[in-house]
């Protein structure tokens, strides 16, 4: 067995001392409060508009302030834990939101353990299955795979020193979004959320969600991505909700039977009734469409992991290098496809259990080096998805389950698939960041299994007190993407929905691929109300101002990351407010039912923190 380096070209970051403290009780005390911080982030920001932020660099930051600056701990390698465990809790909730919901839109009301099973899972499974593919993808293809957050993040750990200056960015946008939410949900001083109708145009509205955690999105996001899904509103509330009511003016027939006539509809009512089925087909095409044009990408990441784990060998002694076990690794994929197997309340059954392994080791090998390609972000999760539960679906029709009880069985396969994907992404992104700052491997993928655990416990009771509280599918909590799977297997399995609407959404992301843009921000935008995608518009315009003042590239990086600290903070802290106000409504705390002060306060407020975000982000670097 070879002792030697086994990628001679790279020189990994070597601690000073022969064994540095790893994972740690204060890592796994840090890590477990800040994965549920970020995870409890990822589920309220998903639920809303369909889309997660990496974790990553915030964990990185917030870690080195408590562990460097108030504990006085110099270990980048226990550093690195608490942001693995941190991302990893993250990743678990983006894949949880995207799917889960879906039981609860059905009224069928999982239990915390149920909840828990499937998430613990996919998360496990999502872990374990990637591990055998690390030497292969992380070490013998270092300089063509660059996984880019987990490079980014690995920078960030280097730069310890400025831990404490970027924390308190973290910790004051994390006040900021709190006390926002706090005024707007519970207190009620002004409204969330302002509207205007558009004078001599019926139906046409324009709104905005005076969220900080939007704003934050948007600056992430930057003004391209922000823009094009403020297109999609454009269209579905400027276009297609003015024609509907145009259309029901001139036809007192209502278009399905039960409905009202159109002519006595709202704007809200349209959206409900037409325009959301014509955004899920938007958002499913575009879906579909990203996975195809990645399925060169795909095909050849496959066949490249599975290559490079047949010749990937056993490794050798160095601690840099060194895995968890893989009797350990069967053991685990054993274990939980059979509590999926035989679980009462889940109990996919044969054919379920055959689908699930197929497409889970299938995507966690695609989600394992794509996410080397085209970071984490990019990665086509809720397009794989969306592919395996039409399949699932169409299988499990084709051999009777159908109804209800095949639907349940198709989304349960369906979430563990995606949180597998997910967690397979950010463990490779993780492991990344850990090669090169000279991290154990066998001690970050502990610590995600750790990260999955903490999460999983924790998870059910946020999707619990959220829907309690708002409602999945609800204009407060839409669940765009679990409404899309829903609608996806429901629409296979009973043949109910209105696919006139569906295609007419896939036609126009159709037309948007045409024109050479990706057509999966528009289709998000079409989905959502107007008012969802207004403040992320705000904070691209931001972002783009900033970008476009700053000529200096190594200026702009620096702005760019204050900019981002603080916006995560934003979005961090209106989350952990939002799932404390619904932990008070479940409690049976009422809240006053009007507002003390009008919309024009409410803009003023918005304005106030989107200024803030600004002048964080401009603000010239210390010499």
């Amino acid at each position: 067995m070879s002792k030697q380096d086994p990628n001679p070209g790279f020189k990994p970051y070597v601690p000073a001392s022969k064994n540095p403290p790893q994972f740690t009780w204060v890592a796994m005390v840090v890590g477990a409060v800040l994965a549920i911080v970020f995870g409890a982030a990822n589920a309220y920001l998903g639920l809303i508009v369909g889309m997660t932020v990496s974790a990553s660099i915030p964990a990185a930051v917030i870690s080195m302030a408590v562990l460097r600056i108030i504990m006085k701990r110099t270990s980048i390698l226990e550093n690195n834990i608490v942001q693995t465990i941190t991302s990893t809790g993250e990743s678990l909730a983006a894949g949880v939101i995207f799917t889960l919901p879906a039981l609860f839109i059905w009224q069928l009301e999982p239990s915390l353990t149920t909840i828990a099973i499937i998430a613990l899972a996919g998360g496990i499974l999502g872990v374990v299955l990637m591990i055998p593919l690390r030497r292969a993808l992380i070490v013998n293809e270092h300089d063509t795979l660059p996984y880019p957050e987990g490079t980014a993040c690995a920078e960030v750990l280097h730069a310890g020193e400025e831990g404490g200056k970027g924390a308190k960015l973290v910790f004051a946008g994390l006040g900021i979004g709190a006390l926002f939410k706090l005024l707007t949900d519970a207190v009620k001083a002004f409204p969330s959320s302002v509207e205007w109708e558009i004078y001599k145009f019926k139906n046409a509205a324009i709104g905005m969600d005076t969220m900080p955690a939007l704003l934050g999105v948007g600056y992430i996001i930057g003004p391209r991505i922000a823009g094009i899904m403020f297109a999609g509103g454009v269209l579905g509330w400027l276009g297609i909700i003015p024609l509907i009511s145009f259309i029901g003016d001139v036809t007192t027939t209502p278009i399905y039977p039960g409905e009202i006539p159109i002519s006595e509809m709202g704007f809200h009512q349209i959206w409900d009734n037409y325009l959301r089925y014509i955004g899920a087909g938007a958002v499913a095409f575009g879906g579909i469409m990203g996975l195809v044009k990645t399925l060169p990408t795909i095909v050849s990441s496959f066949k490249g992991s599975v290559q490079g784990f047949s010749a990937a060998g056993d490794g050798n002694d160095l601690r840099t290098d060194e895995d968890l076990p893989m009797t350990l690794i069967v053991v685990l994929t054993v274990v939980f496809m059979g509590i999926l197997l035989f679980w009462p309340t889940i109990s996919i059954g044969i054919v379920g259990a055959v689908l699930l392994f197929i497409f889970g080791f299938f995507f966690v090998t695609v989600s394992s080096r794509i996410v080397g390609i085209v970071g984490s972000s990019s990665n086509p999760v809720s397009g794989m998805t969306i592919g395996a539960l039409i399949f699932i679906s169409l299988v499990l029709t084709a051999i009777g389950q159908t109804g209800q009880a095949g639907a349940t069985t198709a989304i349960i396969i369906g979430s563990v698939v995606c949180i597998a994907a997910a967690i397979a992404g950010d463990t490779s992104q993780d492991l990344k960041t850990g090669y090169i700052v000279g991290a154990t491997p066998k001690w970050q993928q502990i610590a995600q299994l750790y990260g999955v655990l903490i999460t999983s416990i924790i998870i059910g009771f946020i999707l619990i007190l959220l829907d309690n509280a708002y409602g999945f599918g609800s204009t407060e909590l839409p669940a765009p993407q679990a409404v899309l799977m829903s609608m996806v297997v429901d629409g296979i399995m009973s043949g109910d929905l209105p696919w006139n609407l569906i295609f007419i959404g896939a036609a126009a992301a159709a037309t948007v691929e045409l024109f050479g843009i990706g057509s999966l921000p528009f289709a998000v935008g079409l989905y959502l109300p107007i008012h969802l995608t207004s403040p992320i518009m705000l904070g691209g315009i931001i972002n783009g101002i900033i970008k476009r003042r700053t000529k200096n590239k190594e200026e702009y990086k620096e702005k760019n990351e204050r900019g981002i600290l603080l916006a995560s903070g934003y979005i961090a802290g209106e989350a952990l407010m939002g799932v404390f106000v619904a932990i008070a409504v479940t409690a049976g705390v009422t809240f006053p039912e009007g507002t003390f002060f009008g919309p024009v306060v409410s803009l003023i407020a918005i304005g106030i923190v989107a200024w803030y975000l600004f002048r964080t982000a401009n603000k010239k670097a210390a010499k």
